[in-house]
């Protein structure tokens, strides 16, 4: 009543702050700014109690005068190197995939997320090393989506800085904080696949001079000789990740190759593009030539015949990648974290 007759005075209200918010529904000043940044860590009822009260005293949040006072950009920056490793675009379907995973787990953590081209060590034009995001404040952590084949630089930069997660692969990994898939398994869960379906003569499609994508090629082998099967030089085909290149590569391995039954291809991409290349040469999939493919994008459950792929569990995996930083950039006891791949099993196999 006091402060209403204040009102009415004519004296000017003090401005509503999260501990009046707080107070009034009896609850934190942390469970006022988690629901003011849309956290689904804070009940929807009471998300929905804390806005109405917000809009009714006029209380907005100041990020920026929030973000000075922790002394933190609430921000990470995920990168996509393809500007340094240049073997995958940014529109790759995985790439998109994991992005949106990303962003969903961030956005619920209450960071907003910057996404780069250029890896933390890039070079200027003029020779100098750029500001990394790290020292310059830009961001409170980073996320490396790939390892690349000289991983001299990114172990030289996780050295340095806390706060970095690499999405990768453990059995290439140096001691840098990752989160990733067992490829290898990987590799070998489609090879048995496509070997229980009674094919013997599979061709493996894939740059093995990729970290991830040689795992994978090493699963295959596995599953081959645990077959007793031999492991065929001839049959294992270096195929890039751009759709149009690993087409070509398929069909150029098609019109050389002894009979196939089967394809383990290294990625969805590659494995749709193998299809095209069937269709193309009379083989029918996958009464011909079964084929699976790898990482389980959306595009893989609509292609046709829709592909039989081995899930990375990509929104797993951005969840696990954004906890894993979180708990780093807190100071929090950090480990890696490892996803078991698991068979999607579709038209493409039979």
């Amino acid at each position: 009543m006091a402060e209403d007759a204040r009102h009415e005075s004519g004296e000017e209200r003090q401005p509503a702050t999260m501990s009046h918010i707080a107070r009034q529904l009896g609850v934190s000043e942390s469970t006022v700014s988690r629901a003011l940044a849309g956290s689904s860590l804070v009940k929807a009822e009471t998300r929905a109690k804390v806005e109405a009260l917000a809009a009714e005293l006029g209380f907005s949040v100041n990020l920026n005068a929030q973000r000075l006072k922790r002394r933190r950009s609430q921000t990470v920056e995920v990168v996509i190197p393809v500007e340094e490793y240049g073997r995958q675009h940014m529109s790759d379907p995985f790439f998109l995939d994991m992005i949106g995973a990303l962003a969903d787990a961030l956005t619920d953590a209450g960071y907003d997320m910057l996404l780069s081209k250029r890896t933390p060590w890039a070079v200027g034009a003029d020779g100098r090393m750029r500001p990394n995001p790290l020292t310059s404040g830009r961001a409170d952590g980073v996320i490396i989506i790939g390892q690349g084949r000289d991983q001299t630089h990114l172990r030289a930069f996780t050295s340095q800085h806390r706060q970095v997660v690499i999405w990768g692969d453990p059995e290439v990994a140096g001691d840098y904080l990752l989160v990733g898939v067992d490829n290898r398994r990987g590799g070998a869960l489609a090879t048995e696949h496509l070997l229980s379906r009674g094919r013997e003569r599979i061709a493996f499609l894939g740059d093995p001079g990729e970290p991830e994508i040689s795992q994978r090629c090493e699963g295959y082998k596995d599953a081959l000789k645990a077959a007793g099967l031999a492991v065929d030089a001839e049959l294992i085909v270096p195929a890039r990740f751009d759709p149009a290149d690993a087409m070509d590569a398929a069909q150029r391995f098609l019109e050389a190759a002894p009979s196939i039954d089967g394809i383990v291809a290294a990625t969805d991409v590659i494995g749709m593009a193998a299809i095209a290349a069937l269709r193309e040469a009379g083989l029918r999939v996958p009464d011909d030539v079964a084929v699976t493919g790898y990482d389980d994008i959306h595009s893989a459950r609509s292609a046709s015949p829709a592909l039989t792929t081995v899930s990375q569990g990509i929104a797993e995996g951005g969840r696990l990648l954004v906890e894993t930083l979180l708990a780093a950039i807190g100071g929090g006891t950090v480990r890696g974290r490892l996803i078991e791949p698991r068979l999607i099993v579709r038209d493409s196999s039979g």
